[in-house]
């Protein structure tokens, strides 16, 4: 068994308030966990208005899968919402 996890580091340019991150980062977090079946929450800059890190986390047997599904939340995200810029992207597997 292995267990990925992928760390993003996304700018949310128009984001004027805590609340407005709020709006928009609650949805996402929503639709990764509908769309790919993962564990995914905010685990950082929670106090910026326009910077959020965002974990996804994926338990299997087979760590190609779990490449393959990390790889594609990330793709997932950029065509999604193209407002948002992933900074950082770090994938590790357990």
């Amino acid at each position: 068994m292995a267990v990925g996890l992928l760390t993003l580091s996304i700018h949310l340019p128009r984001c004027a308030s805590l609340k407005e991150k709020r709006g928009r980062v609650k949805p996402i977090l929503a639709r990764l966990h509908r769309e790919f079946n993962i564990s995914a929450a905010e685990i950082d800059r929670q106090d910026a208005w326009q910077e959020t890190v965002i974990a996804c986390a994926v338990v299997s047997n087979d760590r190609d899968h779990i490449q393959r599904i990390l790889a594609e939340v990330s793709r997932y995200i950029e065509r999604s919402w193209p407002d948002e810029q992933i900074w950082d992207q770090e994938i590790e597997i357990l």
